[in-house]
């Protein structure tokens, strides 16, 4: 396709006729309460769908009303709906799970998992449970929980470990429970599979006091920052152990997008400037090469050539992130395109051609996803715009119309002529419902742990709430990103009386952060933890700590340009703001052989995982 064809087609598909459709008629704050119970009760039919049919086994199938191992086999729903619950302010079915799950769970089994799906859905959930059933701050601490959830935590951690020894840091996407990395095991991992990991992992470290974790993650973002291309794009699928790049496409969508996500929101919950450096170089490239206003394209991460106009509902989570960005506008504008298809379909099917205007070949299934819901909340809740909740009532109606089914809610294998599937993610009781019902319960008034709660809470991509508690946010590394160490000068920790020690409902005082744990962690050195190949010796120093192909920085300027970041971030209804870059944008002419051959299409992979890799 020519250049000119294809700019007329982004003008095409921009035009106001396609994204511009007016909305329903406003949702009043009474209306939104009675949403609000629907989204209760829409919980609720799942969840007991769920205990009723298929508990203990892993997920439900809603159609038939049984259920299915997918994961490991240890009530995967269960642990994935902990937070939900008490969100929802259940103490009674929390507190009943809650100790079920510490008398009856055990991980020394003989399972191979997915390192990725395994650290969001489980040891998110298992460390979201444990923050709140621990603390009387929460409103749902259990007196009789004596650590239960941690201690499975750690363990199921420590299981996972092993996959990170590999020469480039990057972990294996699997590992056995019982038996460590088989030797069959493929090196390839995705993108998101290996980045993913840093919120889950550090604040275990930081539970622990064990800074092993907290390494093998940063090592992972590391090793994959190292092999970016020199526009600061990186692909889709690496190897392992060579580090090269098995597929070579970049965008925001399938495979890649959690690692955008969680560079910035491990800064934001840990404060650790390598992070944000490391999101601010890869948001840049992002909007210069992926963003074609308001839509998101994949290219080659070397040259920027156009490999295929698509719209995955991965993508979907972006706008959300660009909220906690800061960057409001183009996240205005790209909801309003990804809603449109909703709006077409009822649902958004897992690939939309932006070339034809039609939904892809082989990915017309709806899995139940979020992350439009998700992004919907986040923009509801920086602008207030009514045409938010207008967007969740018309998200809520298609799934209650078009997904409920006997036991629970169904996936849509067309969304085209609506055909449900016998299947109910972990993640819709996790994410799509808990987004749904705070956006609705932050217009009828919020009255949840959330919103109302002692701390600000970071999401995690599985939707679990992680708390910034003095014991996780306040141990700051303050590394120089440059320096790609800690001088223990720059190691303080941040304290304040009111922030020195937590006190609970009753007036006692829980333990304040362990400052031991500064002296016990490695976080004084970036050097890999001992046993873990974490820096590949074939790779300069530059490379090591992905500043290979950046501008060499004069150090006494370094300070200064730290304070000025530290002096961008703002609160805009509790969201946090931390930079508007409003990026260059360009829409590049050139394209490949790829770009209309059905052969290169991208097919529909196996929804049963959130992050298809």
């Amino acid at each position: 396709m020519e250049a000119p064809k294809l700019l007329l087609l982004f003008l095409l598909i921009r035009c106001d006729l396609f994204i511009g459709k007016s909305l329903g008629d406003g949702v009043t704050p009474q209306e939104a309460k009675e949403l609000r119970d629907e989204v209760r009760e829409m919980f609720y039919h799942a969840f007991n769908g769920y205990m009723d049919h298929a508990f203990p086994r892993d997920e439900l199938r809603p159609l038939s009303c049984g259920g299915e191992d997918t994961l490991g086999g240890y009530a995967l729903t269960l642990i994935d709906s902990l937070d939900t619950l008490a969100l929802l302010g259940d103490k009674e079915r929390f507190t009943a799970s809650v100790e079920w799950i510490g008398k009856n769970l055990r991980f020394d089994i003989n399972k191979t998992v997915s390192i990725f799906e395994t650290t969001i859905r489980v040891l998110g959930g298992l460390i979201s449970a444990h923050l709140i059933a621990s603390d009387h701050n929460t409103g749902m601490r259990i007196p009789s929980y004596d650590d239960e959830l941690l201690h499975l935590a750690e363990d199921l951690a420590r299981r996972m470990l092993p996959a990170f020894d590999t020469p480039t840091g990057i972990p294996f996407g699997s590992v056995n429970l019982l038996h460590g990395v088989d030797e069959h095991e493929s090196k390839i991992t995705s993108t998101a599979g290996g980045g993913t990991l840093t919120l889950e992992f550090g604040i275990l470290s930081r539970l622990t006091n064990d800074p092993i974790f907290e390494q093998v993650a940063k090592n992972a973002v590391r090793g994959l920052w190292a092999r970016r291309s020199k526009i600061n794009l990186v692909g889709a699928h690496i190897d392992v152990f060579s580090g090269d790049w098995t597929q070579k496409d970049a965008g925001i969508g399938t495979s890649i997008d959690s690692f955008y996500e969680y560079l910035l929101k491990a800064y934001l919950l840990f404060g650790d400037e390598e992070y944000l450096f490391i999101f601010q170089e890869a948001y840049k490239a992002a909007m210069k090469y992926l963003f074609n206003d308001p839509w998101y394209v994949e290219v080659n991460m070397n040259s920027a050539a156009l490999v295929w106009p698509l719209f995955n509902s991965l993508q979907a989570f972006w706008p959300g992130l660009q909220v906690l960005a800061g960057d409001i506008e183009p996240a205005i504008r790209t909801h309003a395109a990804f809603f449109s298809v909703w709006r077409r379909y009822g649902f958004t099917p897992e690939g939309f051609n932006l070339a034809t205007l039609s939904v892809q070949q082989g990915q017309k299934s709806y899995p139940l996803r979020p992350e439009l819901i998700e992004s919907t909340y986040w923009l509801y809740k920086a602008t207030r715009d009514p045409r938010y909740l207008d967007a969740g009532r018309d998200m809520l109606a298609s799934l209650q119309y078009g997904a409920r089914c006997t036991c629970g809610y169904c996936h849509i294998s067309d969304v085209e002529f609506h055909k449900q599937e016998d299947h109910m993610e972990s993640f819709f009781l996790a994410e799509t419902v808990k987004y749904l019902w705070l956006l609705f319960d932050l217009a009828a008034g919020p009255d949840n742990l959330v919103e109302n709660g002692p701390y600000k809470y970071i999401f995690s991509t599985e939707g679990h709430l992680l708390p910034a508690t003095p014991q996780i946010s306040l141990v700051r590394e303050h590394c120089s990103y440059f320096g790609a160490y800690c001088r223990n000068s720059n190691l303080r920790l941040k304290t304040h009386s009111h922030e020195s020690a937590e006190t609970n409902s009753s007036g006692s005082q829980t333990r304040p952060a362990d400052s031991s744990f500064l002296s016990r962690s490695s976080y004084q050195s970036s050097s890999p933890v001992s046993g873990l190949k974490g820096l590949c010796p074939g790779l300069t120093h530059g490379q090591r700590f992905g500043i290979s192909f950046m501008t060499p920085v004069d150090p006494s300027s370094e300070d200064e340009q730290s304070s000025q970041r530290e002096t961008t971030e703002i609160q805009s209804h509790s969201v946090v703001l931390i930079s508007n870059p409003n990026p260059e944008v360009s829409l590049s002419g050139s394209h490949n052989d790829h770009e209309n051959d059905p052969a290169h299409a991208p097919q529909e992979e196996s929804p049963s995982s959130k992050q298809r890799r």
